[in-house]
Protein backbone atom coordinates (compact mmCIF):
# COMPACT_ATOMS: atom_id res chain seq x y z
CA UNK A 1 0.00 0.00 0.00
CA UNK A 2 1.18 3.74 -1.04
CA UNK A 3 1.27 6.24 1.22
CA UNK A 4 -1.68 7.93 -0.44
CA UNK A 5 -3.60 5.17 0.01
CA UNK A 6 -3.03 5.74 3.52
CA UNK A 7 -3.50 9.17 3.90
CA UNK A 8 -6.88 9.06 1.77
CA UNK A 9 -7.94 6.25 4.15
CA UNK A 10 -7.21 7.84 7.20
CA UNK A 11 -9.11 11.15 5.96
CA UNK A 12 -12.12 9.93 4.96
CA UNK A 13 -12.48 8.30 8.24
CA UNK A 14 -11.48 11.26 10.12
CA UNK A 15 -13.87 13.19 8.17
CA UNK A 16 -16.62 11.32 7.99
CA UNK A 17 -16.27 10.20 12.07
CA UNK A 18 -16.53 14.52 12.56
CA UNK A 19 -19.54 14.98 9.85
CA UNK A 20 -21.57 12.20 11.61
CA UNK A 21 -21.36 13.89 14.89
CA UNK A 22 -23.05 16.93 16.02
CA UNK A 23 -21.33 17.37 19.11
CA UNK A 24 -18.37 17.98 17.26
CA UNK A 25 -17.03 21.52 16.40
CA UNK A 26 -13.76 21.53 14.83
CA UNK A 27 -11.74 18.29 15.11
CA UNK A 28 -7.61 18.05 13.86
CA UNK A 29 -5.23 14.88 13.18
CA UNK A 30 -1.85 14.79 12.44
CA UNK A 31 -0.51 11.54 11.60
CA UNK A 32 3.38 11.53 10.71
CA UNK A 33 5.22 8.62 9.26
CA UNK A 34 8.86 8.75 7.65
CA UNK A 35 9.09 5.09 8.13
CA UNK A 36 6.20 4.75 5.52
CA UNK A 37 6.02 8.29 3.84
CA UNK A 38 3.13 8.96 5.27
CA UNK A 39 2.55 13.08 6.42
CA UNK A 40 -0.79 14.08 6.87
CA UNK A 41 -2.47 17.35 8.85
CA UNK A 42 -5.91 18.04 8.41
CA UNK A 43 -8.63 19.90 10.27
CA UNK A 44 -12.54 18.94 9.85
CA UNK A 45 -15.67 21.48 10.74
CA UNK A 46 -18.03 20.66 12.49
CA UNK A 47 -21.84 22.63 12.76
CA UNK A 48 -19.91 25.29 10.73
CA UNK A 49 -16.98 26.34 12.68
CA UNK A 50 -14.14 27.66 11.10
CA UNK A 51 -11.17 25.63 11.06
CA UNK A 52 -7.12 25.52 10.22
CA UNK A 53 -4.96 23.22 10.32
CA UNK A 54 -2.41 25.75 11.38
CA UNK A 55 -4.91 27.05 14.72
CA UNK A 56 -3.06 26.33 18.21
CA UNK A 57 -4.72 23.60 20.25
CA UNK A 58 -5.21 22.83 23.91
CA UNK A 59 -4.56 19.25 24.00
CA UNK A 60 -5.57 18.81 27.90
CA UNK A 61 -3.97 16.33 29.91
CA UNK A 62 -1.36 15.93 26.77
CA UNK A 63 0.03 18.88 28.77
CA UNK A 64 0.50 16.06 31.85
CA UNK A 65 3.41 14.65 29.62
CA UNK A 66 5.41 17.75 29.48
CA UNK A 67 5.06 18.38 32.97
CA UNK A 68 6.48 14.58 33.58
CA UNK A 69 9.13 15.20 31.41
CA UNK A 70 10.82 18.45 33.09
CA UNK A 71 10.30 16.43 36.04
CA UNK A 72 12.71 13.50 33.87
CA UNK A 73 15.17 16.66 32.95
CA UNK A 74 15.05 17.20 36.39
CA UNK A 75 16.00 14.02 37.64
CA UNK A 76 18.96 14.11 34.44
CA UNK A 77 20.33 17.26 36.11
CA UNK A 78 20.44 15.07 39.56
CA UNK A 79 18.21 17.28 41.18
CA UNK A 80 15.66 15.35 42.08
CA UNK A 81 15.13 11.06 42.28
CA UNK A 82 11.62 10.12 41.51
CA UNK A 83 11.35 8.31 44.87
CA UNK A 84 12.01 11.26 46.82
CA UNK A 85 9.49 12.07 48.71
CA UNK A 86 7.62 15.38 48.06
CA UNK A 87 7.51 16.80 51.34
CA UNK A 88 11.74 17.41 50.68
CA UNK A 89 10.25 19.78 48.08
CA UNK A 90 7.49 21.17 48.91
CA UNK A 91 6.66 23.66 52.17
CA UNK A 92 5.44 22.66 55.50
CA UNK A 93 2.12 24.21 55.35
CA UNK A 94 1.30 23.07 51.42
CA UNK A 95 2.13 19.38 53.34
CA UNK A 96 0.19 20.04 56.61
CA UNK A 97 -2.98 17.77 56.32
CA UNK A 98 -2.31 16.78 52.91
CA UNK A 99 -3.35 13.18 52.69
CA UNK A 100 -5.46 11.78 55.72
CA UNK A 101 -6.82 8.76 55.09
CA UNK A 102 -8.66 6.46 57.34
CA UNK A 103 -7.37 7.90 61.01
CA UNK A 104 -3.91 8.09 59.08
CA UNK A 105 -1.38 10.72 57.96
CA UNK A 106 0.30 9.48 54.69
CA UNK A 107 1.32 13.24 53.66
CA UNK A 108 4.82 12.43 54.35
CA UNK A 109 5.26 9.51 52.29
CA UNK A 110 3.86 10.43 49.02
CA UNK A 111 6.62 10.07 46.32
CA UNK A 112 7.46 12.09 43.32
CA UNK A 113 7.18 8.68 41.26
CA UNK A 114 3.57 8.31 42.81
CA UNK A 115 2.69 11.49 41.72
CA UNK A 116 3.68 10.51 38.24
CA UNK A 117 2.14 7.62 38.13
CA UNK A 118 -1.05 8.40 39.75
CA UNK A 119 -0.88 6.35 42.93
CA UNK A 120 -0.51 9.08 45.68
CA UNK A 121 -3.98 8.29 45.97
CA UNK A 122 -5.25 12.04 46.50
CA UNK A 123 -8.58 13.37 45.22
CA UNK A 124 -9.25 14.90 42.19
CA UNK A 125 -9.89 18.59 42.36
CA UNK A 126 -10.69 19.52 38.47
CA UNK A 127 -14.00 18.34 38.44
CA UNK A 128 -15.67 19.69 41.38
CA UNK A 129 -14.03 22.99 41.27
CA UNK A 130 -15.39 23.24 37.23
CA UNK A 131 -18.68 22.31 38.29
CA UNK A 132 -18.30 25.27 41.25
CA UNK A 133 -17.73 27.52 38.40
CA UNK A 134 -19.86 26.32 36.15
CA UNK A 135 -22.35 27.09 38.98
CA UNK A 136 -20.93 30.56 39.72
CA UNK A 137 -19.22 31.94 37.06
CA UNK A 138 -17.35 34.43 39.19
CA UNK A 139 -15.34 32.03 41.14
CA UNK A 140 -11.72 31.95 40.23
CA UNK A 141 -9.00 30.15 42.93
CA UNK A 142 -4.71 30.22 42.57
CA UNK A 143 -3.67 26.41 42.40
CA UNK A 144 -2.18 26.45 45.79
CA UNK A 145 -5.44 27.74 47.08
CA UNK A 146 -7.38 24.97 45.16
CA UNK A 147 -5.10 22.48 47.05
CA UNK A 148 -6.25 23.55 50.78
CA UNK A 149 -9.62 23.82 49.06
CA UNK A 150 -9.39 20.49 48.55
CA UNK A 151 -7.97 19.82 52.22
CA UNK A 152 -11.59 21.19 53.35
CA UNK A 153 -13.68 19.88 51.27
CA UNK A 154 -12.39 16.18 49.96
CA UNK A 155 -10.68 13.30 50.92
CA UNK A 156 -8.23 10.65 49.51
CA UNK A 157 -9.55 7.22 48.16
CA UNK A 158 -6.48 5.25 48.78
CA UNK A 159 -3.11 4.86 50.66
CA UNK A 160 0.25 6.03 48.64
CA UNK A 161 1.07 3.54 46.18
CA UNK A 162 -2.01 1.35 46.80
CA UNK A 163 -4.03 1.78 43.70
CA UNK A 164 -3.98 4.35 40.37
CA UNK A 165 -6.73 6.96 40.79
CA UNK A 166 -6.07 9.65 38.31
CA UNK A 167 -6.25 13.33 39.29
CA UNK A 168 -5.08 16.64 38.11
CA UNK A 169 -4.42 16.99 41.94
CA UNK A 170 -0.54 14.98 41.58
CA UNK A 171 0.07 16.81 38.59
CA UNK A 172 -0.31 20.43 40.45
CA UNK A 173 1.61 19.63 42.87
CA UNK A 174 4.61 18.15 40.22
CA UNK A 175 4.48 21.71 38.98
CA UNK A 176 5.07 23.31 42.47
CA UNK A 177 7.75 20.73 42.82
CA UNK A 178 9.86 22.32 39.87
CA UNK A 179 8.81 25.68 40.71
CA UNK A 180 10.94 25.17 44.11
CA UNK A 181 13.90 23.01 42.47
CA UNK A 182 14.04 25.64 39.76
CA UNK A 183 12.74 29.12 41.75
CA UNK A 184 11.01 30.39 38.38
CA UNK A 185 7.31 29.94 37.70
CA UNK A 186 6.51 27.00 36.06
CA UNK A 187 5.34 27.94 33.03
CA UNK A 188 8.74 30.16 32.25
CA UNK A 189 10.31 26.79 33.00
CA UNK A 190 8.46 24.87 30.15
CA UNK A 191 9.30 27.59 27.58
CA UNK A 192 12.55 27.52 29.21
CA UNK A 193 13.41 23.60 28.54
CA UNK A 194 10.86 22.59 26.00
CA UNK A 195 9.34 25.18 24.20
CA UNK A 196 12.42 27.10 22.63
CA UNK A 197 14.75 24.09 22.58
CA UNK A 198 12.52 22.54 20.32
CA UNK A 199 11.27 25.79 18.16
CA UNK A 200 8.00 25.46 19.29
CA UNK A 201 7.40 28.88 18.51
CA UNK A 202 3.76 29.33 18.39
CA UNK A 203 3.09 27.38 22.08
CA UNK A 204 2.33 29.13 25.28
CA UNK A 205 0.74 27.90 28.80
CA UNK A 206 -2.91 28.58 28.51
CA UNK A 207 -3.62 31.13 30.91
CA UNK A 208 -0.25 31.88 32.24
CA UNK A 209 1.65 32.55 29.27
CA UNK A 210 2.67 34.18 25.26
CA UNK A 211 3.77 32.63 22.11
CA UNK A 212 7.05 33.59 21.28
CA UNK A 213 5.33 34.56 18.74
CA UNK A 214 1.50 34.75 18.24
CA UNK A 215 -0.07 32.65 15.26
CA UNK A 216 -2.59 34.32 12.54
CA UNK A 217 -4.96 31.74 13.64
CA UNK A 218 -7.05 31.67 16.91
CA UNK A 219 -6.70 29.14 19.64
CA UNK A 220 -9.30 26.00 18.56
CA UNK A 221 -12.33 25.79 21.18
CA UNK A 222 -12.07 23.26 23.50
CA UNK A 223 -15.39 22.46 25.14
CA UNK A 224 -16.29 20.49 27.97
CA UNK A 225 -20.35 20.14 27.68
CA UNK A 226 -21.15 23.01 25.92
CA UNK A 227 -18.91 25.39 27.55
CA UNK A 228 -15.53 26.55 26.02
CA UNK A 229 -12.99 25.92 28.28
CA UNK A 230 -10.93 29.31 27.38
CA UNK A 231 -13.94 31.28 28.03
CA UNK A 232 -14.05 30.37 31.71
CA UNK A 233 -11.88 32.80 33.67
CA UNK A 234 -11.22 30.77 36.47
CA UNK A 235 -9.78 28.04 34.49
CA UNK A 236 -6.62 27.96 34.18
CA UNK A 237 -5.75 27.68 37.60
CA UNK A 238 -7.11 24.24 37.66
CA UNK A 239 -5.35 23.46 34.53
CA UNK A 240 -1.61 24.62 35.25
CA UNK A 241 1.02 21.65 35.37
CA UNK A 242 -2.32 19.35 34.53
CA UNK A 243 -2.82 20.63 31.44
CA UNK A 244 -2.34 23.80 29.52
CA UNK A 245 -0.05 23.67 26.88
CA UNK A 246 -1.28 25.07 23.27
CA UNK A 247 0.37 24.58 20.43
CA UNK A 248 -0.53 23.84 16.40
CA UNK A 249 -0.83 19.90 16.06
CA UNK A 250 2.18 20.50 14.02
CA UNK A 251 4.73 21.95 17.03
CA UNK A 252 3.24 19.07 19.42
CA UNK A 253 4.81 16.72 16.70
CA UNK A 254 8.22 18.45 17.46
CA UNK A 255 8.07 17.33 21.23
CA UNK A 256 6.95 13.95 19.84
CA UNK A 257 9.41 13.45 17.64
CA UNK A 258 12.20 15.04 20.36
CA UNK A 259 10.75 13.07 22.68
CA UNK A 260 10.99 9.23 20.47
CA UNK A 261 14.35 10.10 19.48
CA UNK A 262 16.02 11.19 22.71
CA UNK A 263 16.64 14.64 22.27
CA UNK A 264 14.81 15.80 25.46
CA UNK A 265 15.92 13.22 27.74
CA UNK A 266 18.12 9.88 27.70
CA UNK A 267 16.77 6.69 25.90
CA UNK A 268 16.93 4.86 29.84
CA UNK A 269 15.20 8.16 31.06
CA UNK A 270 11.80 7.26 28.73
CA UNK A 271 12.54 3.49 28.93
CA UNK A 272 11.87 4.30 32.76
CA UNK A 273 8.87 6.35 32.44
CA UNK A 274 7.18 3.94 29.83
CA UNK A 275 8.21 0.59 31.79
CA UNK A 276 7.75 1.86 35.02
CA UNK A 277 4.03 1.29 35.38
CA UNK A 278 0.62 0.05 37.00
CA UNK A 279 -2.86 -1.26 35.58
CA UNK A 280 -5.40 1.67 34.81
CA UNK A 281 -8.25 -0.46 35.82
CA UNK A 282 -12.11 0.04 34.99
CA UNK A 283 -13.28 2.26 33.12
CA UNK A 284 -9.59 2.44 31.09
CA UNK A 285 -9.63 -1.64 30.31
CA UNK A 286 -6.42 -1.81 28.24
CA UNK A 287 -4.22 0.70 29.33
CA UNK A 288 -1.29 0.59 31.60
CA UNK A 289 -0.22 3.98 32.64
CA UNK A 290 3.58 4.63 33.46
CA UNK A 291 4.70 8.50 34.27
CA UNK A 292 1.78 10.53 32.03
CA UNK A 293 2.23 7.66 29.73
CA UNK A 294 -0.76 5.39 28.51
CA UNK A 295 0.13 2.19 26.97
CA UNK A 296 -2.49 0.46 24.72
CA UNK A 297 -2.15 -3.44 26.41
CA UNK A 298 -2.62 -6.57 24.15
CA UNK A 299 -6.55 -7.87 24.63
CA UNK A 300 -7.23 -11.05 23.22
CA UNK A 301 -10.07 -11.35 20.51
CA UNK A 302 -10.19 -7.09 21.16
CA UNK A 303 -6.82 -5.92 21.00
CA UNK A 304 -4.21 -6.91 19.07
CA UNK A 305 -0.58 -6.83 19.82
CA UNK A 306 -0.12 -4.89 16.33
CA UNK A 307 -1.62 -2.00 17.83
CA UNK A 308 0.58 -1.34 20.98
CA UNK A 309 1.55 1.98 20.95
CA UNK A 310 2.28 4.89 24.06
CA UNK A 311 1.41 8.32 24.39
CA UNK A 312 -0.88 10.74 26.60
CA UNK A 313 -5.04 10.97 26.29
CA UNK A 314 -6.76 14.60 27.21
CA UNK A 315 -9.97 14.32 28.37
CA UNK A 316 -11.47 16.64 25.36
CA UNK A 317 -11.09 13.79 22.94
CA UNK A 318 -7.37 14.66 22.37
CA UNK A 319 -4.47 12.02 21.71
CA UNK A 320 -0.71 11.99 21.31
CA UNK A 321 0.34 9.17 20.79
CA UNK A 322 3.60 6.91 18.99
CA UNK A 323 3.37 3.41 17.06
CA UNK A 324 6.95 1.87 17.26
CA UNK A 325 5.76 -1.00 14.39
CA UNK A 326 5.12 1.84 12.16
CA UNK A 327 7.21 4.66 13.71
CA UNK A 328 4.06 6.92 13.40
CA UNK A 329 3.40 10.20 15.34
CA UNK A 330 -0.26 10.42 15.66
CA UNK A 331 -1.58 13.51 17.53
CA UNK A 332 -5.22 15.06 17.40
CA UNK A 333 -8.05 16.03 18.97
CA UNK A 334 -12.04 16.24 18.91
CA UNK A 335 -12.24 19.06 21.44
CA UNK A 336 -14.93 17.64 23.16
CA UNK A 337 -15.65 16.45 26.19
CA UNK A 338 -17.76 13.40 24.71
CA UNK A 339 -14.56 12.21 22.79
CA UNK A 340 -13.12 11.13 26.21
CA UNK A 341 -13.46 7.41 25.16
CA UNK A 342 -14.40 7.72 21.18
CA UNK A 343 -11.04 9.14 20.41
CA UNK A 344 -9.12 6.32 21.69
CA UNK A 345 -11.02 3.93 19.76
CA UNK A 346 -10.79 6.47 16.55
CA UNK A 347 -6.98 6.24 16.86
CA UNK A 348 -6.88 2.69 17.27
CA UNK A 349 -9.02 1.26 14.67
CA UNK A 350 -9.45 4.08 12.00
CA UNK A 351 -5.30 4.73 12.27
CA UNK A 352 -2.93 2.37 13.79
CA UNK A 353 -5.08 -0.35 11.85
CA UNK A 354 -5.00 1.38 8.27
CA UNK A 355 -0.97 2.29 8.87
CA UNK A 356 -0.88 -1.73 9.34
CA UNK A 357 0.54 -3.96 6.53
Amino acid sequence: MNNTTYESRIERAFRKQVQNDRTVRGAYLLVQSEKLGVNLNIAESGNGSSVHVDQPNHLASVGKLFTATLIAKLHEQGKLEFTDRIADYLDTELMKGLHLYRGHDYSQEITIRHLLMQTSGLYDLFYPLWKKMMTLPTFTISTRDAIEWGKEHMKPVAAPGEKHHYTDTNYYLLGFIIEGITGRPFHEVMHEMIFNPLGMRHAWMHGFSSPSQQSGHPMAGLFIKDTDFATVAGAPAIDYAGGSVTAPLSEYLLFLKALTSYRIIRKETLKQMINDDIYMGFPTVGFDYGYSIWKLKSVPLLVPPQLYCWGCVGVTGAFLFFHPETESHIIGTFNNFAYRGKALSFMARKVIKELLP
